[in-house]
């Protein structure tokens, strides 16, 4: 499709000063066919993935929308995340930069809600947000939509799968019938096509195509590595790359302290981010990393959505995603706003099949790489001190140096001595092993002591998926009835011989409900949460459909560990 110049478009004066300022002047394939049908009024679905420009697309028609002389909320953006949640209430920051009349407050779990309704009651006409946190926040009376006049659910499939449906359409019910409402997401479910048909009017579909998914901007190779292998595979393509700013993607978070550890004792300047960390802690590390404070940051699928750092060079997938479009949100962190990048992934033997069902989705040929040698290293090392110091020579001013270097001379050193010693005293020592990159035998179960799966934190709380802990005061989960079933509708995409009944024992007097459930065995085990099949709860315990594959991932990291906070026993059920 044709690109559209942001100047073509019937944009005001101040939001095309604040795009220049932003370094755009050609509209990506979603803001050129979405913007125009959303400054008309047309309610529209928009399929895109993370990296494509979608919050532009929608953001630049809300900010167009706002009159600013009315301090009443009149768009709304649900976000899955708080981290994505402050990530586009940023953006709509930087689009509204010229019109200091518009507010924006973005409301999120985690963060202090007096806080929150203090910015709220100075009057904000655009406030980005959780489900969970908005709808405390319209229990409070302390945000009122009656004014609304569009309504965004940015990451829609993401919200599904978490278990935010009721939440989304309490939210949507609080609402004027007269409005804009927009959805954008990766996919296009059948759950989403049935919200859009009940509360939107005739919407017009925009749709990226998949092989329009990764850019061409990122350079994609992968890596076949044994996992004991993966932190020296890792240093060497840094250092070989000269990479100074990169995201590093794990499944668990357990593994993701090991590794902040690991690279923090090799002098790397490594922070970690999972959702078991407090907010305040959350926002800290990623204001180093925005800085360059920290140079690498390490993270899983859930707390890495919404981080938009766009000098981002590379992204290192540590441990391969257990999900196609993860691949996708996770490279696309890199090669943005018209940037070069590069796309890193580490796979075992056994990781091949599911390397090969990712080049399938993106319809990309992702190029298998060789870890640079220790000959290849020193030599990259030895190019970059050389043009160090033609540098350093070219810029002259050594006189304050010269009677340190006559006196070694006197001594009776010799020049090129002299110079030697202090390029050992720069380089350091020059000698490295390739040992660990020898070729071994395979045995017919591929590295039997080799856990490079990495299977959890068995005793830790679950990733913050089904639910951010800190979205509700006095830790209400999910609203409406415990209904036996699956609480996000229907059945899986697996369904029948493909799945497996588990047993687990805790149900309704645990105050236990499906979307808990749903958001354990996602967040810890890894699996995507649209694949697990129907769930029925019971006073005493419930049952669970896993699909076959995943089954003994799932006995391992969740038996003994626990859903809201009571410890759990899971087995197949007999």
């Amino acid at each position: 499709m044709q690109k559209l110049k942001f100047e073509e478009l019937p944009l005001s004066a101040s939001v095309q000063k604040a795009i220049a300022d932003m370094g755009f002047t050609e509209a990506s394939p979603i803001q050129s066919e979405a913007i125009p049908y959303l400054l008309n009024g047309h309610d529209l679905i928009g399929q895109a993935q993370t990296g494509t420009g979608k919050t532009a697309a929608f953001g630049i028609p809300a900010v167009e929308s706002i009159d600013p002389l009315d301090r009443s909320v009149q768009t709304l953006v649900l976000c899955p995340t708080r981290e994505l949640a402050v990530q586009v209430s940023e953006e709509f920051k930087k689009l509204a930069k010229y019109n200091s009349d518009i507010r924006i407050a973005a409301i999120y779990g985690g963060e202090s809600i007096e806080r929150q309704i203090k910015a709220l009651k100075h009057g904000v006409q655009i406030v980005v947000g959780t489900p969970g946190r908005v709808i405390d926040h319209i229990e409070r009376h302390t945000l009122r939509l009656e004014n609304v006049k569009m309504v965004i659910l940015d990451e829609a499939d993401e919200m599904l799968d978490m278990g935010f449906r009721e939440d989304i359409e309490m939210i949507l019910s609080r609402m004027p019938e007269e409005r804009q409402t927009v959805f954008f997401s990766a996919t296009m479910s059948k759950e989403i096509m049935t919200l859009t048909k009940r509360y939107q009017k005739e919407p017009v579909l925009v749709k990226i195509a998949k092989n329009e998914l990764t850019t061409p901007n990122i350079e994609q190779l992968y890596y076949e590595v044994k996992g004991r292998q993966k932190v020296e595979a890792f240093t060497r393509l840094v250092e070989f790359y000269d990479i100074k700013l990169m995201l590093v993607f794990c499944n668990t978070k357990k593994m993701v302290d090991e590794l902040v550890d690991e690279l923090n004792a090799k002098g790397f300047a490594a922070e970690g981010l999972h959702g078991d960390m407090r907010q305040q802690s959350r926002n800290a590390v990623m204001t180093k990393f925005r800085s360059g404070h920290t140079t690498i940051l390490v993270a899983t699928d859930v707390a890495a959505r919404g981080i938009d750092v766009d000098s981002v060079e590379a992204v290192f997938n540590y441990d391969l995603p257990m999900d196609d479009e993860n691949y996708v949100h996770r490279i696309g962190r890199t090669g943005r706003a018209g940037k070069t990048g590069r796309a890193f992934t580490f796979v075992t033997y056994k990781d091949i099949p599911r390397l090969r069902d990712i080049q399938r989705f993106t319809k990309v040929d992702i190029t298998k790489g060789t870890i640079p040698t220790a000959q290849e290293i020193v030599a990259g090392r030895q190019g970059r001190f050389t043009e160090k110091v033609k540098a350093e020579v070219n810029a002259g001013g050594f006189a304050d140096y010269q009677a340190i270097i006559d006196q070694l001379v006197f001594d009776g050193f010799e020049t090129r001595d002299i110079i030697g010693a202090l390029i050992k005293m720069n380089m350091g020592t020059l000698e490295i092993s390739d040992d660990m990159f020898k070729p071994e035998e395979r045995t017919s179960r591929y590295e039997r002591g080799d856990r490079d799966d990495r299977r959890g934190d068995r005793g830790g709380r679950f990733e913050s998926r089904g639910r951010e802990r800190g979205d509700r005061e006095g830790g209400r989960f999910e609203r409406g009835g415990d209904r036996g079933g699956r609480e996000r509708g229907g059945r899986s995409q697996y369904s029948g011989e493909n799945m497996v009944r588990l047993f687990i024992n805790i149900g309704r007097q645990s105050n236990i409900r499906p979307g808990d459930i749903v958001g354990a065995i996602a967040g810890e085990a890894n699996i995507p949460g649209n694949t697990i099949g129907n769930i029925d709860i019971f006073d005493k315990f419930s049952f669970v459909e896993i699909p076959q594959a995943s089954v003994q991932q799932v006995l391992s990291v969740m038996d003994n560990n626990q859903i809201k906070g009571k410890k759990i026993n899971i087995e197949i059920a007999k």
